[in-house]
């Protein structure tokens, strides 16, 4: 992802970013990390994730906020930069969620989701099998719930192909909209800018 906005990256220094649906925080504080001088805010509605990623280090704070991605507490044209890593397919409502991104996003401003996807192919094959039968497994052992490791490829099947997606981007106002595989297609980063 970061290679992908490599060209424009030392514009962070003086920016006002967002990670949506952060979690324990690593998108954040690897934005941190690239953009020393930048207001870095992580927002998601689990308590304990952001708890855990306020104990996380950083050189400089980040500001960490419990709220909902489909009403964000957020002033419009709030940020330059808005991210959301592997939380997007987990939404309520995709177009409610779109349509909040953009309107905190300031004219100008570019927003990424890194989020999975199911590859096609011979590599589709292998990947649902691990996905839906070993993750499982492993999960299961490792953590003693199974839950979350089964709600994981269920929830990646549910999420609309990368076409789609798109398509609403556009719909809700975002221009240059593009989506980039990696790995085989096990994920792949959507862009656009408002």
């Amino acid at each position: 992802m970061f290679t992908a906005i490599a060209p424009r990256y030392d514009l962070l220094n003086h920016l006002l970013s967002v990670d949506l649906r952060c979690g324990t925080g690593d998108m954040a504080l690897a934005l941190r990390k690239e953009g020393q001088q930048a207001d870095i805010t992580g927002a998601d509605f689990s308590h304990a994730m952001l708890v855990l990623a306020s104990k996380k280090n950083s050189s400089r704070p980040i500001r960490w906020i419990e709220a909902d991605a489909l009403q964000l507490p957020f002033p419009d044209h709030s940020f330059n930069l808005v991210t959301s890593a592997f939380g997007f397919r987990n939404l309520a409502d995709y177009d409610a969620g779109l349509g909040e991104i953009f309107r905190v996003l300031r004219p100008g401003g570019e927003y990424g989701i890194l989020e999975f996807s199911e590859p096609e192919g011979f590599m589709g094959k292998i990947y649902n099998v691990y996905f839906k039968s070993i993750l499982p497994r492993v999960g299961r052992l490792i953590s003693g719930n199974s839950g979350a490791y089964s709600y994981l490829p269920a929830s990646v099947e549910r999420f609309p192909q990368p076409p789609e997606i798109l398509n609403r981007m556009k719909v809700v106002g975002f221009r240059d909209v593009s989506w980039t595989p990696y790995t085989f297609g096990i994920a792949g980063l959507f862009r656009g800018k408002r």
